[in-house]
């Protein structure tokens, strides 16, 4: 199915208090809204992917899987400031008829969300049966979850956590340094910072997957071998292969977002804010995830009141979230199975 756009026409105020005159929102949905409304799957997608989740979540959305287009209505949104279809630093300024560049409004993760509810209005969702997203993917959902708890039934949270932690942020910033060194960021182009973005990319690399998964997959002969390892070789295509799809000022904004999320901001702190949760909620972590370690995860379900926690090994650290589709379909199975006051889920799986 292709990708649909809403054109919200009225003023969109973000939480900075600065506004958009208009704004669009890219989405894909797939199958069809019961006479009940009650068979709404929500997928929040993660950091540069983008709404077409069948295409990135294969054997985990679509046709045989366990959230399926035969079953339910899936709806998956582009996140504000992404480069597939939602209003972003690259849509046109009206003020002065170019991008907007570094002159995009600043948002966080309460805006996107925010755009979310539009579209949900907009397609005629009062519930949702189960919002589901992993790291930033994962962080709106709890927002929404927190911003409307009568709205949302099952809430499923993987891979991510209730505040950026000052390693995920070091490492966000780590990346924009790198964007900031290519000067081209700053001609008001919109291929400006592809090479910033390339290194950005092989940074973002290392906290997904992990030194484990590097010395099974890069793993080569180097005896007599001075240079161009395979490492090497795949730091740099990942990297040019995320520019050839991607631009460096999208990705400049989606990291601030990303180091934006606390959902106790404003809400007398963070154990507060997930006490408004009324979800059933599960919660999954990676027990080998760099990037979100498994102890956030733990967190959540500590103080989120109805929730469940599963705890996976995972060969890819982070990415797995990704890849691990029949371990993820087997947990959400038997979340659906049982009491989740208080639960931890064991799933019996070797790295």
């Amino acid at each position: 199915m292709d990708r649909e756009i809403f054109k919200y026409t009225q003023p969109f105020e973000f939480e900075s208090g600065e506004q958009l005159q208009e704004l669009e929102i890219g989405f894909h949905t797939y199958g069809r809204l019961n006479k009940q409304k009650d068979n709404v799957i929500w997928v929040c997608h993660a950091l540069t992917a983008n709404s077409d989740v069948l295409d990135w979540w294969k054997g985990f959305v679509g046709t045989g899987s366990i959230f399926n287009p035969e079953e339910h209505f899936i709806v998956c949104a582009n996140i504000l400031g992404s480069a597939y279809g939602t209003s972003s630093p690259l849509s046109v300024n009206p003020v002065t008829g170019q991008p907007f560049f570094q002159a995009f409004p600043k948002f966080t993760i309460r805006d996107v969300v925010k755009a979310h509810q539009l579209l949900a209005d907009h397609l005629g969702i009062s519930q949702i049966h189960i919002l589901i997203g992993g790291s930033l993917g994962g962080q709106q959902a709890m927002e929404w979850g927190i911003m409307e708890p009568d709205r949302i039934k099952n809430l499923i949270l993987i891979a991510t956590n209730a505040r950026h932690s000052p390693w995920g942020i070091a490492f966000n910033e780590s990346q924009r340094l790198a964007i900031s060194t290519d000067r081209t960021f700053y001609s008001n182009s919109v291929d400006g910072g592809q090479k910033g973005l390339k290194a950005a990319r092989s940074i973002a690399l290392l906290s997904y997957r992990g030194y484990k998964t590097y010395s099974v997959t890069q793993q080569e002969e180097t005896d007599g071998k001075t240079d161009d390892f395979r490492a090497a070789t795949y730091q740099n295509y990942q990297g040019q292969k995320l520019v050839n799809r991607f631009n460096a000022h999208s990705y400049w904004y989606l990291t601030k977002v990303m180091d934006s999320h606390n959902v106790g901001r404003g809400r007398n702190g963070v154990e507060k804010a997930l006490s408004l949760i009324k979800a059933r909620t599960l919660v999954i972590g990676i027990k080998t995830d760099v990037l979100f370690p498994i102890e956030e995860q733990q967190y959540l379900f500590q103080h989120i009141p109805k929730s469940a926690l599963a705890e996976l090994d995972s060969f890819y650290g982070h990415d797995g979230f990704l890849i691990e589709t029949e371990a993820l379909t087997n947990i959400i199975t038997s979340f659906f199975k049982t009491d989740v006051k208080g639960k931890i889920i064991e799933l019996q799986r070797t790295a």
